[in-house]
């Protein structure tokens, strides 16, 4: 067996007698204590041992008063009841802080731009530590894969609970599986992260604290999906179950009990059929249905869960039960309530950052937005970060566009290759960028595997207009009419619809690309929308050219295969050939049979992932998945740049992201949990 994380440590009794109080150890002052076996944090014995203390614990002094803004949740036994019997013992970045305040965010709508505040609360079986390197235990103890990775068994920490106190077990993570996303009437196809090499792995529950993952085909890269994934594998079963029909004969009737039309219709009001755990809850999906419920959301182990939510924003307070302490024993979160308003006018966004209204933000912010945002610091009273991005702005021509004319000149490669010779990237860097970005193609990874070729990152990038008005010419898109804008070969005029959001790739990008691409003859109409309303359109087929930023680092496409598979991304993602997608998922039945190289992709992403990271299978269908997604230009890349972290100073023991990505799951290694408000 092969041991990845801590399973257990054994007491080690120190000379001399324990000290009454545990000591509050910073990550910046480990006051002589060692480290544990994993950085940033210790099981309770473990820390017990290494400081030669016995923990007391403390909890939050307005506890009781936010649990009874929790609807269902009774009234609280002890906090040595609400923790599991080994919590986990989570060390500040510089200060041990004290309970308190409302953290003050901004999203752009429900659904749209949440995912930095939903990291902030984010729990999972795993995750990776700052260094972005090393995955480490959150709500698993630990996780054991047998020798050829093909079985993963995960501890879970006995007494763990839920929000609403009721005991989480191994039977809430089967439960998910099973029931919710092998369950076609919830999820018609299975995620691609249940899935591995196309088939569908088992999970087993020996005992509460047990779970073991039975794969088909070995897929180390599991973990890391665990560590980085928006979606949980686990959701309450002792709720949710009652309104499963395959669980609950009565599913039904309790549900129509409560104003549903039936127990599918309960378990959408709140778990939203999807994975994403922003789907509006039943405050906002059921409104009617409100006062009768007998809780207003699903009870989660995050550190913080909904009491209101509406179409201006939702309101959050610290989960009673959940299940971290910092070294003096303090139970976390230290922040007691989270507010979170939607503002889709990315100008009124910044003005709320400048002036001080916003304690944390990332996610939407673009480097273009950096003068203003490093001018007002000091008005503020906040403290901009820029980081680099693991993603890259990318323009996907609509292969199967519904417009036939249109389909038929995107699916050639020399349009899309002429496209990207069309667009002057180190001018775009000065002018849109301030020239701190480096211009590249899009790969597929990011960063670009030692296995592949380091010519593709710049294959087609460079600037050649005269290039790309020949093979223009050459594809029969010609201007007939003499008023500078190409006709398609019908006779019709091409025009390009490019609707983009702020939250997927800088304005000043999509204008700037307009007019090299009017430079070569391509006309295009720029109008900027709401991510509702893009991913809306891309998910109907609706759009000319999806852009958005895309790319995944190597460890986190070992876990997830959706870069690979038509339509390439999910959908808050930059998605592509929406018909091939459709002929894959039912099995060529409908939809666009895809071209032999994008087949032969989702068979080598399959041999990736279960191939011995370093071999030379493992090397060489790596090398060729870059070059067959680099070379179709299937997306066609800019320029990689970073971005802006901004956070008020009076947020504590914040420390400096290493990216300003979504693919690590934004905060989730930079433990929010451990923040407090100095004020």
């Amino acid at each position: 067996m092969k041991r990845f994380l801590l399973s257990g440590v054994a007491a080690i009794v120190l000379p001399g007698a324990a000290l009454a109080n545990c000591p509050a150890i910073t990550v910046a002052d480990m006051q002589g204590v060692a480290a544990g076996a994993f950085p940033q944090q210790y099981e309770l014995a473990e820390f017990q041992a290494a400081a030669g203390c016995e923990m007391a614990f403390s909890d939050n002094p307005d506890i009781a008063k936010l649990n009874g803004m929790i609807k269902g949740n009774g009234d609280l036994p002890p906090l040595a009841d609400r923790l599991p019997s080994e919590p986990l013992v989570v060390v500040p970045y510089d200060s041990v802080g004290k309970h308190g305040g409302t953290l003050d965010v901004l999203s752009n709508a429900t659904e749209a731009g949440t995912s930095d505040f939903l990291s902030v609360r984010h729990v999972s079986l795993f995750r990776y530590s700052d260094d972005l390197q090393t995955i480490v235990p959150n709500i698993a103890k630990s996780g054991t894969w047998n020798d050829d990775f093909t079985q993963l068994t995960v501890k879970l920490r006995a007494g763990h609970k839920w929000s609403d106190g009721a005991p989480f077990t191994s039977a809430d993570i089967v439960f998910y599986h099973d029931n919710i996303m092998l369950d076609k009437n919830i999820f018609e196809t299975p995620k691609d992260y249940i899935t591995v090499a196309g088939a569908e792995m088992t999970v087993e529950a020996p005992d509460e604290t047990t779970v073991i993952f039975n794969l088909p085909a070995p897929k180390p890269g599991l973990l890391a999906h665990f560590a980085t994934h928006y979606s949980q594998p686990f959701l309450p079963k002792h709720f949710l179950s009652q309104f499963h029909p395959g669980l609950d004969s009565n599913a039904d009737a309790n549900a129509q009990a409560l104003g549903f039309e039936n127990g599918y219709d309960a378990i959408q009001a709140y778990y939203g059929n999807s994975d994403w755990t922003d789907t509006p809850t039943p405050m906002l999906s059921k409104p009617a249905l409100v006062d009768g419920l007998p809780k207003n959301t699903y009870p989660t182990l995050e550190s913080h869960i909904y009491i209101s939510d509406t179409t201006e924003g939702r309101h959050l307070v610290a989960n009673p039960y959940f299940h971290q302490v910092d070294p003096t024993g303090q139970q976390l979160p230290y922040i007691s309530e989270q507010d979170e308003v939607y503002i889709n006018d990315n100008e009124v966004r910044l003005l709320k950052i400048v002036n001080g209204e916003v304690d944390y933000k990332s996610q939407s912010l673009q480097l273009a937005s950096a003068p203003i945002l490093l001018e007002g610091q000091e008005k503020g009273d906040y403290t901009v970060y820029l980081k680099p991005e693991i993603t890259i702005g990318a323009f996907g021509f609509n292969v199967t566009h519904e417009d036939e004319a249109k389909r038929a000149v995107f699916s050639e490669l020399g349009f899309r290759e002429a496209m990207s010779m069309a667009i002057n990237r180190d001018e775009l860097n000065e002018i849109a960028f301030f020239g701190q970005g480096t211009p590249r193609a899009y790969t597929g990874f990011s960063p670009l595997p030692s296995f592949a070729d380091p010519a593709l990152e710049t294959h087609m990038t460079a600037y050649d207009p005269d290039g790309a008005k020949a093979k223009l010419e050459a594809l029969g898109l010609k201007d007939t009419d003499g008023d500078g804008a190409r006709e398609l070969p019908n006779g019709d005029k091409l025009v390009l619809n490019l609707n983009f959001s702020t939250q997927g790739i800088a304005g000043q990008t999509v204008e700037l690309v307009s007019q090299y691409w009017a430079d070569v003859g391509i006309a295009s109409v720029v109008k900027e929308v709401t991510p509702d309303e893009y991913r809306s359109a891309q998910s109907a087929n609706k759009l000319d050219v999806s852009m958005w930023r895309k790319g995944q680092p190597l460890a986190i496409v070992l876990g997830n295969n959706e870069l690979w598979v038509p339509p390439f991304e999910n959908y808050f993602g930059n998605r592509n050939a929406m018909l091939w997608a459709e002929w894959v998922d039912s099995d060529g039945s409908a939809g666009v049979e895809p071209p032999a190289w994008a087949k032969e992709m989702m068979a080598d992403i399959n041999v990736l992932q279960s191939a011995a990271g370093g071999s030379d299978e493992f090397n060489a269908v790596g090398a060729k998945m870059a070059k067959a997604m680099t070379e179709s230009l299937m997306f066609i890349g800019t320029v990689q740049a970073p971005a802006p972290v901004t956070h008020r100073n009076a947020l504590k023991n914040v420390t400096p992201f290493k990216t300003q990505s979504y693919e690590y799951y934004r905060t989730y290694p930079y433990r929010a949990t451990q923040w407090w408000l100095d004020e």
